[in-house]
């Protein structure tokens, strides 16, 4: 067992997470009523959030399926991948809103990217130049994610908000 308390090299033809999984979507399709919901979102909202299992999105914002868009990536961080997602969320789904949610214990505050690069390095034989999105100050990273969203020139003029969960209170603080 590895330190999360799964084996490593799991199938799903042993019964694994994936085998659960699709057990679980079994049970989700004899009750599935969302097939009236259209792409573009409710609310009108697109969210930018870091993929941290700690941060429920919908239930941190009292959402629901087909109320937002939401993105996530590690670090809840405006890269260009976000910006094109973003764009496709504007202009052919009309979202007209734009959160961007970092939270308190990121795996990305503090990391040292060369030491990083070079653990990869060592262990796969290849060396990528690729960025990884490390942060020390929580807020201005968040800042600066809501200042890329709100100047960038493919993206609409829209209400661009920042905030930061807090892990061990759930409560959202806004950032500006």
């Amino acid at each position: 067992m590895v330190a999360s308390g799964r084996r490593p090299d799991r199938l799903a033809t042993d019964g694994g997470e994936f085998a659960r999984l699709l057990a679980e979507n079994e049970r989700y399709t004899e009750s599935f009523d969302r097939s009236a919901l259209t792409p573009a979102p409710l609310s009108g909202l697109a969210i930018v959030a870091c993929m941290d299992a700690r941060l429920d999105v919908e239930e941190a914002l009292g959402l629901r399926t087909g109320d937002a868009h939401i993105i996530r990536n590690a670090g809840g961080i405006a890269t260009d991948d976000v910006v094109r997602s973003l764009i496709v969320s504007q202009q052919l789904l009309g979202t007209d809103e734009i959160v961007v949610i970092g939270h308190t214990g990121c795996g990305l505050l503090g990391v040292d990217e060369d030491g990083l690069r070079d653990r990869l390095a060592a262990a796969s034989g290849r060396r990528l130049d690729i960025g990884f999105g490390s942060f020390d100050d929580l807020e201005a990273s968040v800042h600066r994610s809501v200042e890329r969203l709100r100047t960038h020139p493919w993206l609409k003029r829209v209400p661009v908000h920042g905030l930061v969960f807090d892990v061990t209170t759930g409560r959202l603080l806004e950032v500006d």
